[in-house]
C-alpha cells in the first residue's frame, strides 16, 4: 500500500483490519486454506479475506451492549454508574468477563468505511473498504 502512495494512517488501518479479519478466518474455518488480497480502486482500497469455512461470523454489539455498570459502582438516577463525587468522575478498569467474539468486528467496523460478508458453497469472503 505504500508503494501505492496511500497515507500512513490508512496502512495502520488495513494492517488492523487484515489482523482481525485473518484471526476470524483462522478460527472459523476448517482448512489451511485462507486468502488475503488488497484491491486497490479510485475510492481507495478492499481488503478480502476467503476461508472455506462458512460458520456464521459474529455480528459486532454496540459497545453499550457489552458492558453494564463496574463491579461494585454505585447505581446512579442516570443509570451510568459512574457517579461524580469529590474525587471527580468515578474510573472503571476494563471488564476482563467481557466475551472476547467480535471484539475485532467492533474493531473492523470503526476503521472501515464499509465491510460485509458473502458465503458461497466454496467459503466465505469477508471484505472491508477504508
Amino acid at each position: 500500500m505504500r508503494a501505492w502512495g496511500e497515507p500512513a494512517d490508512r496502512v495502520e488501518a488495513a494492517a488492523l483490519i487484515v489482523t482481525e479479519l485473518v484471526t476470524n478466518a483462522v478460527q472459523h474455518t476448517s482448512t489451511r486454506r485462507i486468502r488475503c488480497r488488497l484491491l486497490r480502486s479510485a475510492d481507495g482500497v478492499r481488503i478480502c479475506v476467503w476461508n472455506r469455512g462458512r460458520a456464521a461470523i459474529p455480528s459486532p454489539a454496540p459497545p453499550g451492549d457489552r458492558a453494564g455498570p463496574a463491579p461494585g459502582a454505585a447505581e446512579t438516577p442516570d443509570g451510568s454508574g459512574c457517579p461524580d463525587g469529590p474525587d471527580g468522575p468515578a474510573v472503571r478498569d476494563a471488564d476482563m468477563s467481557l466475551p472476547e467474539d467480535g471484539r475485532g468486528l467492533l474493531l473492523v467496523d470503526a476503521l472501515a468505511a464499509r465491510w460485509g460478508t458473502r458465503v458461497a458453497l466454496a467459503g466465505r469472503l469477508v471484505w472491508a473498504d477504508i
